[in-house]
């Protein structure tokens, strides 16, 4: 079973704090089963998008995540480019910021 994304948020929100991270809820999607988004940012004019892994690399039960373009940073103005298709395309979603200047992301990848 899957862990419910609000509760996901809130622990994650948690490990930035612990690891010295600014974590900011920007968006609060379904309590459920929202995708979950979350934006790395840099402070330097960097920042790295990630998103739901496809359905192909996740197990029953995890929550896997992926870049969700090909460079490792990319322009914050193209981020949120993305994140505004992605939010008319799914209304449930919800967007989590994190200000690192080491750019760690804490998530588990596929």
């Amino acid at each position: 079973m899957r862990l419910r994304s609000d509760i996901w948020v809130s622990a994650y929100l948690r490990r930035c704090a612990v690891e010295g991270a600014a974590a900011y809820l920007r968006r609060r999607g379904a309590e459920s089963a929202g995708a979950v988004f979350v934006k790395i940012d840099r402070l330097d004019g960097s920042c790295a998008l990630f998103g739901p892994a496809p359905q192909s690399e996740v197990e029953r039960g995890d929550r896997l995540f992926s870049r969700v373009h090909r460079e490792d940073w990319i322009d914050p103005a193209d981020a949120e480019a993305r994140l505004a298709r992605e939010q008319k395309f799914d209304s449930d979603l919800w967007i989590v910021e994190v200000e690192d200047r080491q750019g760690r992301h804490f998530l588990d990848l596929a």
